[in-house]
């Protein structure tokens, strides 16, 4: 598929041709996307919540009463999980939140949501990513005359200093190089912002893969 490559300042940077089996493909397969954002964002979580089992309480380890006579249930320590400031039961604990997931099925999600974008014409290509000062209400300007306001800017292997910087205070804006392509950040956003450089860096990250 080809698409017309536009400037940072609204004019015309020619055309590029895209690959079909990377943006065109026609049936877009919500599961996979779902099984790919829902292992990304297990494989994100902290797991750091926990709670004080029984060997974990600092309460008395003396029996309560005696056994038998008192006409009640025999209990022997105060740090059982029935009583107040005792633990807690089957409670959450230290633990990693993440899954395995086939890197083939990793790629074609994300193949899938690349084509999304493009079969909802919500797929920009940018000549370059580049400014003269670190502005971002130069930014901001520029980004409004190409209606940009919920995007995803993908930039080569560098991206350029001045451009993060001025795109990191506008809100709803990602600038992500080339390598931290990923499935959650391009289906989040509203608008996918490539350029150049990161067409051919994803080109070249799916001929790697198919060769391997």
């Amino acid at each position: 598929m080809k698409l017309d490559v536009i400037k940072l300042d609204g004019g015309k940077g020619g055309s590029i041709d895209l690959p079909d089996d990377i943006f065109g493909i026609e049936e877009i397969r919500g599961d996979i996307l779902q099984r790919c954002v829902t292992w990304q964002l297990a494989k994100r979580r902290a797991g750091t919540h926990k709670i004080q089992v029984r060997n974990e309480v600092s309460r008395t380890g003396k029996k309560m009463y005696r056994q038998k006579g008192t006409g009640g249930a025999r209990h022997g320590s105060r740090r059982a999980a029935q009583f107040v400031g005792g633990a807690k039961a089957h409670g959450p604990v230290v633990r990693s939140h993440a899954f395995d997931l086939p890197k083939k099925v990793r790629a074609l999600a994300l193949k899938h949501a690349l084509s999304s974008k493009a079969k909802a014409g919500s797929l920009v290509v940018l000549d370059q990513a580049v400014l003269p000062e670190a502005k971002t209400a130069a930014l901001r300007e520029s980004f409004g005359k190409l209606g940009l306001t919920n995007a995803l800017v993908i930039g080569g292997a560098q991206l350029d200093t001045n451009f993060q910087l001025a795109a990191r205070n506008i809100p709803n804006v990602d600038v992500l190089p080339s390598a931290g392509l990923n499935v959650y950040d391009v289906l989040r956003r509203q608008t996918l912002v490539l350029t150049k450089d990161a067409v051919e860096a994803i080109q070249a990250r799916f001929a790697s893969k198919e060769a391997a």
